[in-house]
C-alpha cells in the first residue's frame, strides 16, 4: 500500500465480527464494523406488527420480533395502512443505539450496484455526486426509460459511464428480489425477517468501490472468492482494484497498522502534525470540538498563525468525523480571528471539505459566541458507542473498551500464537470480568474453531483491557499448571479442554 491509494482491508475471518477499513494514502479513513449478535442491521425488510401507535408523535412502535421495538414515522408509511395489530412491511434505516430500538420505514429502497430501486414510488434521480451535467442527463433519461410500472428509480455515483444494458439487467434482478420478497410475506407468521442485505464487506464494496480503489485485501478463503467474482462483473478494467488473500500469521489489522489507528481515535485529544491539538467531547445529543494552537507558534505574525491553525484543524475534524462516524450536531470552538474575511474563508474551506463526504454533512455558520455550527448525517452508531462503555469502577464520565472488544483483541492475539505454534493449549489470563465474559459466552466455540485446549484465568493483578498468556504447550502440562493454578485457592479458571 503506497502512496495515495485507496485500499480497502477486510477483517472478516472471524464469526464473531467483521471489520472493513477503508484506507487512504497509508492511513485509516473510515472504518465499518458489524457484531453478529446485533439484533437488526441496516437495510433488512421485515414483516411487523404495529404495537400500538402515537398520535401526539405521528409514529408507531413495531415489533420486528427480537430485541426493542422499532420507531415508524407515520410519515414514512404514507402508502400503507397502519393500525393496531396490524401488518407492515419495513425496512430498518438506523440501527439500535444508546437505549434507543431500531428506526424502520414503509418506504423499502432495494441498493444495487448501480441504481436503487424503490417499491411503490414514482420517482427518478441520478446521484448528486455525478458532477458532469451531460452524464447526469444520460442516465436520467435511461432511468426513466428503464424504470418498471409503479418502481422508483435512483442511479447512483458508480452507475456514471456504464452502458444501459448494465442498467437493465440490474434493474430486472432487483425486481425479482422484490417479488421473492413480496411473495415470502405472505407465507411467514408476523412478526419475521424477510430479507437481509449482503454481508458487511459486500455492503462496503457496494457503497465504496470506484475507480480510485486500488487494492482490496481480504483475510478469510471464502470472502476472497466472493469479492473476486464481483469485482470481476462490476469493475471496470482500467479501474480494477487487485485483490489479495492475506494469510499472514499477524492478524491483518495489526499488519496494516489499523489497530493502533483504531486505538488513536478512541482518544479525547488528538495532536495536530503542526504542534495545535483537538478537544473531542461526545455526548448523546452533541460532539463539542475545541480547538488550540498547543505548541504551534508560527512563522510569521500571530493572524497567520491562528488560520494555520484553524486550517489544519478543519482538515483534521473533517476526516475525524467521519473515522469516528460522528453525527447529529457537531460544535466546534475554534481560535477566534479578527477579521471577517478570513472567517469566511474557514467556513467555505470547511465546506469543501465535507463535499466528498457520503453522509451529508452542512456548515451553518459562526454564532455569537465565535462557535462553528455542522450537522453531520447520522449512519452508524459512532466508534466510540460501538467499542466503548461507561467505565464500572468509577461510575462517573470514564469509559473502558466493552467486554466483546477485549474479548475479540484476545482471541486475536491467540490466533497469531496458534499460527506459529504446534502447541495442544493455552492458558491466558485476564481481568477476572473478562475471563468470566469469554469463558461464558466464547470459550467452547473458540475450542472448536482453533482445535486447542483453552483456559481462562481470573486474575485480580491484570487491568480491564491487559491480558496475557500464561502458558503454552501439551495438553498434560496445561492441565497440570491449571490445577496447580485452581489450588491456590482464589483463582477462578474458564475451561474448555476438549476440541
Amino acid at each position: 500500500m503506497n502512496g495515495d491509494d485507496k485500499s480497502i482491508i477486510a477483517n472478516v475471518i472471524d464469526p464473531e465480527e467483521a471489520r472493513v477499513a477503508i484506507m487512504e494514502g497509508g492511513h485509516l479513513v473510515e472504518l465499518f464494523a458489524e457484531r453478529m449478535w446485533d439484533r437488526q442491521r441496516a437495510g433488512e425488510i421485515y414483516k411487523a406488527r404495529v404495537d400500538n401507535i402515537l398520535p401526539g408523535m405521528n409514529a408507531a412502535f413495531v415489533n420486528l420480533g427480537e430485541g426493542r421495538n422499532a420507531f415508524l414515522y407515520l410519515d414514512d408509511a404514507k402508502n400503507v395502512e397502519v393500525k393496531p395489530n396490524g401488518e407492515v412491511i419495513v425496512q430498518v434505516v438506523k440501527v439500535a443505539r444508546k437505549g434507543k430500538g431500531p428506526r424502520v420505514t414503509a418506504k423499502i429502497s432495494l441498493p444495487g450496484r448501480y441504481v436503487v430501486l424503490i417499491p411503490g414510488s414514482r420517482e427518478v434521480g441520478v446521484s448528486r455526486r455525478i458532477y458532469d451535467a451531460d452524464e447526469k442527463e444520460r442516465l436520467k433519461d435511461l432511468a426513466r426509460q428503464l424504470a418498471p410500472s409503479d418502481f422508483g428509480v435512483i442511479v447512483r455515483t458508480a452507475a456514471s459511464g456504464v452502458d444501459e444494458e448494465a442498467l437493465r439487467e440490474e434493474i430486472e434482478e432487483l425486481v425479482e428480489l422484490w417479488t421473492e420478497i413480496t411473495n415470502l410475506a405472505t407465507k411467514m407468521p408476523t412478526p419475521s425477517l424477510l430479507y437481509r442485505d449482503a454481508g458487511l464487506l459486500g455492503r462496503v464494496l457496494r457503497d465504496e468501490l470506484d475507480g480510485n480503489v486500488s487494492q482490496i485485501v481480504v483475510d478469510d478463503p471464502k470472502e476472497y472468492e466472493q469479492i473476486s467474482d464481483y469485482v470481476s462483473r462490476y469493475a471496470h478494467d482500467q479501474g480494477r482494484p487487485t485483490v489479495e488473500l492475506y494469510t499472514r500469521n499477524v492478524p491483518i489489522f495489526e499488519y496494516y497498522g489499523i489497530e493502533k489507528e483504531i486505538s488513536a481515535a478512541l482518544e479525547r485529544k488528538l495532536w495536530l502534525p503542526s504542534g495545535g491539538f483537538l478537544v473531542i467531547d461526545q455526548t448523546e445529543a452533541m460532539t463539542v470540538i475545541d480547538v488550540n494552537t498547543g505548541k504551534y507558534v508560527g512563522t510569521s505574525d500571530l493572524r497567520h498563525t491562528i488560520i494555520d491553525t484553524n486550517v489544519e484543524a478543519a482538515r483534521e475534524i473533517a476526516k475525524q468525523l467521519r473515522l469516528r462516524a460522528i453525527g447529529g450536531i457537531v460544535i466546534v470552538d475554534f481560535i477566534d480571528m479578527d477579521y471577517a474575511e478570513d472567517k469566511q474563508k474557514l467556513l467555505d474551506y470547511l465546506g469543501d471539505l465535507f463535499k466528498g463526504d457520503r453522509n451529508k454533512a452542512k456548515v451553518y455558520g459562526v454564532t455569537k459566541l465565535g462557535l462553528v455550527e455542522i450537522t453531520r448525517k447520522r449512519s452508524r452508531p459512532d466508534l466510540k458507542s460501538y467499542m466503548t462503555r461507561p467505565c464500572p469502577f468509577c461510575a462517573t464520565t470514564g469509559w473502558v473498551l466493552k467486554e466483546d472488544v477485549v474479548a475479540m483483541d484476545i482471541k486475536r492475539f491467540m490466533r497469531k500464537v496458534i499460527m506459529s505454534s504446534k502447541m495442544e493449549a493455552l492458558i491466558l489470563e485476564a481481568h477476572p470480568a473478562i475471563a468470566r465474559y469469554i469463558g461464558e459466552n466464547f470459550l467452547s466455540q473458540w475450542v472448536q474453531e482453533f482445535k486447542r485446549a483453552i483456559f481462562m484465568v481470573e486474575s485480580k493483578d491484570l487491568s480491564w483491557e491487559k491480558y496475557r498468556l500464561e502458558f503454552q504447550g501439551t495438553l498434560d502440562q496445561a492441565l497440570y499448571k491449571v490445577n496447580l493454578l485452581e489450588g491456590e485457592g482464589d483463582l477462578v479458571v474458564h475451561r474448555a479442554d476438549r476440541p
